[in-house]
């Protein structure tokens, strides 16, 4: 009986560790197809009778774009090539200025690695509690450096010189969650935010507004 419930309890456990991740394609590829209207998880794929070398490309990673973060200085390009569609990968640039940061953060479906394209940055991850250990390294042009998925991590350029990384994810979606946003921006209570932070709800309020203005 126990042997059983444990092999139960196995097949449980390694069911749940592959639902974790993005499924495996079916095919050589799936190229997303933007304008279907239907709704899947992850992308409907083109025809393939109509699939061009240029789903699998994308120019513009030699120089900053996309999305900028004024408040924490940093700006993210991501790199949309359709033909990654159902393959469980996405890839960005980030840029960060001198003395800016892109903060404690952390990716809930994927792990992440990055190279310095130019620049020094101080790059690092925290383990998961109890043991909450830092690892982190300063980087320089041409190192790499990889984070695994859901583990806080951040980028810290320490340098006098705007940084550039390039990062690889090891999920279509990964998802980003900032823990200082999500603490502060979006209306947890004072009361549980300042037991949280052994404070008092002056000091946390202080804060709060910082991350509502």
């Amino acid at each position: 009986m126990v042997s059983a419930l444990l092999l139960v309890f196995i097949v449980a456990l390694a069911a749940g560790h592959g639902a974790a991740f993005d499924p495996n394609p079916l095919q050589d590829f799936c190229v997303a197809d933007s304008t279907s209207k239907v709704r899947v998880n992850g992308v409907p794929c083109k025809d393939p009778a109509t699939v061009t070398p240029d789903d699998f490309f994308f120019a513009g990673v030699d120089h900053p774009g996309g999305t900028a973060s004024r408040r924490y200085g940093f700006t993210a390009l991501p790199v949309q090539i359709p033909g990654l569609n159902t393959l469980g990968a996405s890839h960005a640039r980030v840029d960060v200025a001198p003395g800016a940061v892109f903060p404690p953060h952390y990716h809930p479906r994927a792990s992440e690695t990055a190279v310095v394209l130019d620049g020094t940055v101080y790059f690092g991850f925290v383990t998961s509690y109890p043991d909450n250990k830092l690892y982190a390294k300063v980087l320089r042009r041409g190192d790499v450096f990889a984070v695994p998925q859901g583990l806080v991590h951040f980028l810290y350029n320490n340098g006098t010189a705007p940084a550039a990384l390039y990062a690889t994810l090891s999920s279509q979606n990964p998802g980003l969650v900032l823990l200082g946003d999500a603490l502060f921006g979006s209306g947890l209570a004072d009361d549980l935010l300042a037991k949280t932070f052994l404070t008092d709800r002056e000091t946390v309020d202080k804060i709060g507004l910082k991350f509502r203005s």
